[in-house]
């Protein structure tokens, strides 16, 4: 089981939501969900200005097994997309909650963060779904 970055907040869909201190939220998908869904080989993301809206899916993440919405974990516009994923859809397999960042949004509503788990909540999930 890899390591959950402790400045992170989840969803249990296993989004990922990290607070970047401007007013922004940069999201991915867990270590957990790349290692679910398998080699990934297309990235579908959001468009710079889009709104999304908290709990909507706004990309698709697509493996050799599946694909699979992701859903955003606060709501608000898409400020930047990480576009070298489109290239390397693999850099999520490699570095979910690094390079393997999918887009970064301008949150409307900062108290959403609140309503997200903390880590040791996510791993509780983790360890609830492997039983």
């Amino acid at each position: 089981m890899s390591e959950i970055p402790g400045d992170l907040k989840f969803m249990k869909s296993h989004e990922w939501a990290r607070v970047e201190g401007d007013g922004k939220v940069t999201v991915g998908i867990s270590d957990h969900a790349q290692g679910l869904l398998g080699d990934l080989v297309y990235v579908e993301l959001p468009n710079v200005g889009d709104r999304v809206e908290a709990g909507n899916a706004c990309a698709v993440v697509e493996s050799v097994k599946a694909a699979s919405d992701v859903y955003a974990p606060v709501s608000g516009t898409v400020t930047e997309v990480n576009a070298a994923l489109a290239d390397k859809p693999e850099t999520i397999n490699e570095d979910a909650y690094g390079e393997g960042w999918l887009f970064t949004l301008a949150i409307d509503e900062p108290d959403q963060l609140k309503e997200l788990l903390g880590p040791d909540d996510y791993a509780e999930l983790l360890e609830e779904d492997d039983h």
